[in-house]
């Protein structure tokens, strides 16, 4: 009882517990995704439920020869929601590409969208901000920049470490049978533009405990893209059109076969239907591929005596991770690399709300001397 007790000590202390009793400063925590961002905020030193924002990340610049009365108020700039629903008359950027800033104006315009989301009446902001595994120094001063003066202090931490605060049960951290993900877990997270892939041992990770590639949702739309065009050149097909059609078809080693995945398209102005089933199929499989070897890797990493009980927590978050089947079909390949009973498991369609709330839980215990000040 006592080794537990330490145990569930050590995952309290990663948090640093030490709740401010003032409500002046609003807390936010963020998930800043390529293709989908998520916000939860709530007043320091509040237990009330968060309020909860999905935006996403996307900003749509009027375009030229668009008619007066066509956009909302006259608008030269529309985000989120709004820009995709004008998306004819607007020039659309995503501020981020592999899960880190590629356009820098789009992204600070994007924050202050963010920002003026939030209605802070005033209150100081604080926000701890979720990035990629390995983001770089260059990473994170773009993120700083792009931030600076629309929050007054910050936190950055690696996304999957973060899915696996919000994921944790805090009222479960005393029980001898929970295996609590925040001592001993391996997290995956599966986003648009990049995965990750984290050990997460009741410390804050370091950089040999973490590895990123850019090869995630946006890189298997790709590969379905160039492979239907290749069979069915004449399609016309685009990188949204395709993006919808994996999100409805994604499939990996399905057992009973896959659902067919038919395509309506429109070739010479009509309506024609193609079946996909087998180009979805490769891209989801190339991606499965990738995410068993940075799991092998890091798994190889884990001190030995850890290995058993961290294969009870291999946890799969993200847009990727919602490919039918594909919890199932890692857990096999683990298995059929020798790892002993291995157990993975999907965080579901509610994916994005985990590594807002874990942000929100850093911010509502991080301690003064580990916000980060960003000057105006």
């Amino acid at each position: 009882m006592k080794a537990n007790s330490a145990k569930a000590n050590a995952g309290a202390a990663v948090l640093d517990a030490e709740r401010p009793a003032t409500t002046e400063t609003l807390l936010v925590g963020l998930d800043l995704g390529t293709n989908m961002s998520c916000l939860m905020s709530a007043p320091r030193g509040s237990d009330e439920k968060p309020v909860r924002e999905l935006i996403p990340t996307v900003v749509g610049y009027a375009k030229e020869d668009v008619l007066n009365g066509i956009l909302p108020c006259e608008a030269k700039v529309l985000f989120g929601r709004l820009a995709q629903k004008h998306r004819q008359n607007l020039n659309l950027v995503r501020p981020l590409q592999g899960g880190v800033i590629a356009h820098p104006e789009a992204a600070r315009q994007f924050a202050t969208h963010l920002r003026d989301t939030l209605q802070a009446d005033g209150r100081e902001v604080r926000a701890v901000i979720g990035t990629p595994a390995c983001s770089d120094l260059a990473a994170r001063d773009s993120a700083r920049n792009a931030f600076r003066g629309m929050v007054a202090k910050v936190i950055f931490v690696p996304e999957p470490f973060l899915a696996v605060i919000g994921y944790r049960d805090d009222a479960r951290i005393s029980d001898a049978n929970y295996h609590d993900p925040v001592l001993n877990s391996l997290c995956i997270d599966i986003g648009a533009g990049s995965t990750d892939v984290c050990l997460v041992q009741g410390h804050y990770p370091t950089v040999d405990d973490q590895l990123s590639v850019p090869f995630a949702g946006d890189a298997v739309d790709q590969i379905i893209l160039d492979r239907i065009l290749a069979e069915y050149p004449e399609s016309g097909l685009t990188v949204s059109r395709i993006r919808e059609i994996k999100e409805r078809h994604s499939w990996v080693l399905a057992e009973d076969g896959a659902t067919p995945a038919v395509a309506t398209v429109m070739v010479g102005g009509k309506s024609r239907k193609i079946d996909v089933t087998a180009q979805v199929g490769a891209g989801c499989d190339a991606l499965l591929q990738k995410v068993f070897e940075m799991a092998r890797d890091l798994i190889s990493r884990a001190e030995p005596e850890t290995v058993s009980e961290l294969l009870q927590n291999v946890i799969v978050t993200g847009g990727g991770s919602l490919t039918k089947g594909f919890g199932v079909a890692l857990q096999a390949k683990l298995l059929e690399e020798g790892f002993e009973n291995p157990r993975v498991q999907v965080l579901g369609d509610n994916y994005k709300d985990f590594v807002a709330l874990g942000a929100l839980k850093i911010a509502r215990r991080a301690r003064e001397n580990q916000w980060q000040t960003l000057l105006g």
